[in-house]
């Protein structure tokens, strides 16, 4: 479902980055499949500094779909950025990765806190992210950052992923799952 990044899936994954429907929500704004490599190597250089963790998502025969990154790593905190393929668009591959991602962040890396910035405009987005039981509206609780992400061009809603909550939703989902094979 997700996994290390390699050089040899980015010709895979640029394919589905350019799609219309998903390249102006990417923050690697490649133009090319041979930009799309550099980027991609440069992120994986990012990564063995600490800067950024990235992953591949991948559908249920490990062919690369998307990305899920963690941008921007300080104080135990940092920016998730994901996309899919428009192909696999709303078959429940993101909420898959993004449970497996926020998992590896938590328990193998102590990331504390993770932050989803998220374009005003993107509703689909939006829709998505509020229905996580686990995010919570950030723009009361960290206001400075909330104006700083917004002190651009563009305009973002921002939410956050505390480690604990996360945690408590994961745990009720696999009790309840645990009770209904029971019953």
């Amino acid at each position: 479902m997700i996994k290390r990044r390699e050089l040899q899936e980015c010709g895979h994954l640029f394919e589905y980055l350019s799609h219309p429907s998903v390249f102006p929500f990417v923050r690697q704004k490649a133009t090319s499949a041979e930009e799309f490599l550099f980027m991609t190597k440069q992120l994986m250089e990012e990564e063995e500094r600490g800067e950024v963790i990235s992953r591949t998502i991948t559908d249920d025969y490990g062919m690369p779909i998307g990305t899920i990154n963690l941008y921007d790593i300080q104080d135990q905190a940092g920016f998730l950025g994901t996309w899919i393929g428009q192909p696999f668009q709303g078959k429940g591959f993101n909420l898959k990765a993004k449970n497996l991602f926020l998992e590896e962040l938590f328990y193998q890396h102590q990331i504390n806190t993770v932050f989803l910035r998220i374009k005003k405009h993107n509703e689909k987005s939006i829709r998505a992210t509020e229905k996580l039981a686990y995010t919570m509206n950030a723009k009361d609780s960290h206001p400075t950052l909330f104006e700083e992400i917004n002190s651009g061009e563009h305009q973002y809603e921002l939410y956050q992923i505390p480690k604990d909550l996360f945690y408590l939703s994961t745990a009720a989902s696999r009790f309840t799952e645990e009770e209904e094979q029971a019953m």
